[in-house]
């Protein structure tokens, strides 16, 4: 199996879900089936149909995040040395040519990217323009209004 790259923050995210999941959810899922299962015939119990349903999405989620987690590349940003170049986990600040607005990303895993909170894929054309290129290079990016010319303003390693 490849490894996945994640950042630090994203991979503890990850463990707090499955946390949860283990300790919080199934405990929860089983006594709601036990209490459906108390209450007779299951064969027209709607609580017990819904409550096998949500045990079957916890314990698919459980394994899938600890597919996801065995397989993660955890990289801390804050430890990187690239001599300023874009990678993985990098916090980039550019500026669109065209009009001047400027805007922050961080590059993440494909499991953490929130456009939301300016977090993209590494996978994504933004981030797969940026790679490997460094502070002042002007970068043409693929963007779904066209293609954008952005100049690099800074890059960290947060």
């Amino acid at each position: 199996m490849n490894s996945i790259p994640i950042t630090k923050n994203g991979a503890e995210l990850l463990k707090e879900e499955l946390q949860r999941l283990k300790h919080v959810e199934r405990p929860a899922v089983i006594i709601a089936i036990s209490e459906a299962r108390a209450q007779g015939d299951l064969s027209e119990n709607a609580e017990y149909d819904a409550a096998k349903e949500k045990q079957g999405f916890v314990e698919g989620r459980i394994q899938e995040l600890e597919g996801k987690l065995s397989a993660a590349q955890v990289i801390d940003p804050a430890s990187l040395d690239v001599n300023g170049r874009i990678v993985f986990g990098a916090t980039v600040d550019l500026e669109d040519l065209e009009d001047g607005t400027k805007f922050t990303y961080q590059i993440v895993g494909d499991d953490e990217a929130d456009i939301a909170f300016n977090k993209i894929s590494i996978s994504s054309p933004i981030a797969r323009a940026l790679i490997s290129k460094e502070e002042g290079d002007v970068v043409a990016v693929q963007a779904p209004a066209g293609n954008r010319q952005v100049e690099i303003l800074a890059v960290r390693y947060v």
